[in-house]
């Protein structure tokens, strides 16, 4: 037995301190991701003790990243995508400009080069990819307008960077630095050409995924779930994402993030996504686990007390210039006051392609040390502050809406065309659980509300006659919109268990008297939601289990009658 493993402890020790961390942050209210970053810095070089493995743990946040963008793509399609452009595209280059030109004031008044001072500007202008999605998905908003929104921007910001990345070696001794292959001036020649490249790989990748990804990666997974073998169907899904996110990087020089989003769009044409995502849900939270823990183990603690003023300045422009930015042009393109909120604080930190970008620029001598040390503090320190950032968003969101009464307005709010009567059912979530049970109460001439956030099934709903309530709003509020206080019974038939618990736990503060019947798939989830308030709690394998025997005892008694 090898006595050398760190790939091993690097694992072990990571997920199991930021789980000790993570339960902690937890119990006093506070974030996960607070706990998961701690649990970092505890195995980081900068604290005594047990020290990981600071290469093996970047390779491991990367996966954690291709399959959390996956898992992204999954509940993308390319028309959604392409719908928020016209806002993406243009909103995520002027706030990229605008956070750089924030970093070069920054970089001037401390004495840096012009160089120095752009690369440590865009290090500060684009958002962790990993921070931006789990914020996101938290708060049930990415399959909603700002979910798209804040996706399309997201990809704006990585092909962004990838062109930076392209571009940076070339121009590094014009400004500055150590040319990637010896002195010269940098001709207009090679810098169209460096561009022209980069961007017909990037369409060359687009045009495979599109044309060819688009009809062979559905058929691959309709194959393979043939089989009959789920842990094929599994591996299928995970060498999917995987192998293109790869592929899209040896081959076209895109990001990974950018390859594996692309391998989940493709693959949501199939009407296996849902069964892919929830294959793949373990795999993706755990690597994202470790992805914070990865960004833990480069924080050096001295940093607080050793650059204090400049680390503070970093912050501020990150959490504050960089967010007011991004409200300001969601507001110029008369988007509601909820999505520029929710975009502005999505966007209140960096991460990944900051530390690549920071590493570039200090290896062609354009960045110096001290650039690289903050650009690591303030990423910790924003990511750190960005629930908080949410928080006060939630916090202070409606004295905003009256501050501005003529800020656009977000339609969040139950769809006035059918009204209703005061006794109603609330369903959680319209999938296909819910569905059915709205089909069986239209049978039984009840009338009832739904609370959905994908947007299609919200239409569909609302060109239905149906009264909807959506929007990016925590449970309480949703539950207030659907008036569950007047209502007779509530159907929580979403998916994921800790979040059907927050719909019970709120659906029984609003109504003690209310029937809530519940949606799980195990003993302990049954448990679970039985403890928060839940009436009744269906589990959908033990009443299908019990339905097959039924028909089973019945058929065979209708063979033993006499004829």
């Amino acid at each position: 037995m090898p006595h050398e493993t760190p790939l091993i402890a690097t694992i072990v020790v990571g997920l199991v301190l930021a789980f000790i961390f993570g339960a902690v942050a937890n119990r006093l209210r506070i974030s996960p991701l607070v706990g998961y970053l701690l649990a970092g810095i505890a195995v980081g070089p900068q604290t005594p003790g047990f020290v990981a493995d600071a290469s093996l743990a970047q390779q491991l946040a990367e996966i954690g990243v291709i399959l959390l963008m996956f898992g992204v793509g999954l509940h993308f399609s390319l028309k959604e995508l392409l719908s928020v452009r016209a806002i993406a595209i243009p909103g995520a280059v002027a706030q990229i400009t605008i956070a750089t030109l924030l970093g070069l004031g920054l970089a001037a008044a401390m004495g840096w080069s012009l160089g120095a001072g752009i690369v440590f500007g865009l290090a500060l202008s684009v958002a962790s990819t990993v921070v931006l999605l789990r914020a996101v998905q938290e708060r049930h908003l990415i399959s909603t307008p700002q979910g798209h929104i804040a996706v399309g921007w997201l990809i704006v910001e990585d092909l962004a960077m990838v062109l930076t990345l392209v571009l940076l070696p070339p121009f590094a001794a014009l400004l500055g630095g150590a040319a990637e292959s010896g002195p010269g001036a940098v001709g207009a020649a090679d810098i169209f050409l460096a561009i022209g490249v980069t961007l017909l790989k990037v369409g060359a990748f687009v045009a495979v995924m599109v044309v060819g990804g688009r009809r062979v990666i559905p058929w691959i997974l309709h194959h393979i779930a043939h089989t009959g073998s789920r842990e094929l169907f599994r591996l299928s899904v995970l060498a999917i994402a995987l192998g293109t996110a790869y592929g899209a990087a040896v081959l076209f020089d895109v990001s990974f993030a950018l390859g594996a989003f692309f391998a989940g769009m493709m693959m949501s044409e199939s009407e296996l996504s849902h069964q892919a995502a929830n294959e793949t849900l373990p795999l993706r939270d755990a690597f994202a686990v470790l992805f914070f823990v990865a960004v833990g183990m480069l924080f050096d603690p001295m940093i607080l007390i050793e650059q204090a003023l400049p680390l503070t300045a970093t912050v501020l422009i990150i959490v504050i210039g960089k967010s007011a930015a991004a409200l300001g042009i969601v507001l110029l393109f008369k988007r509601p006051l909820d999505t520029a909120l929710t975009i502005s604080a999505s966007l209140a930190q960096i991460g990944e392609f900051s530390f690549i970008l920071a590493n570039l620029g200090v290896g062609l001598g354009l960045l110096p040390t001290e650039g690289r040390d903050l650009i690591l503090g303030g990423a910790i320190i924003s990511i750190l502050l960005n629930p908080f950032v949410f928080g006060l968003i939630g916090r202070f969101g409606p004295r905003l809406r009256a501050a501005f009464p003529d800020a656009p307005a977000a339609a969040c709010e139950p769809a006035p065309a059918a009204p209703r009567p005061a006794a109603h059912a609330v369903i959680v979530g319209y999938g296909r659980v819910g569905s059915v049970i709205g089909e069986s109460l239209r049978e039984h001439a009840r009338p009832f509300v739904v609370i959905e956030e994908k947007q299609e099934i919200v239409t569909a709903l609302e060109e239905d006659g149906v009264s909807v309530v959506t929007g990016p709003r925590p449970p309480a509020e949703l539950m207030k919109g659907a008036r569950v206080a007047e209502a007779t019974a509530v159907f929580v038939a979403v998916p994921n268990c800790f979040e059907a618990g927050q719909f019970v736990e709120q659906a029984r503060a609003a109504n003690p008297d209310l029937f809530i019947v519940a949606r799980a798939h195990s003993d302990a989830e049954v448990d679970y939601l039985q403890r928060l308030g839940a009436d009744v709690t269906i589990m959908g394998e033990r009443e299908i289990g019990r339905a097959m025997v039924e028909q089973a005892i019945a058929q065979r008694k209708k063979a033993e009658r006499p004829h």
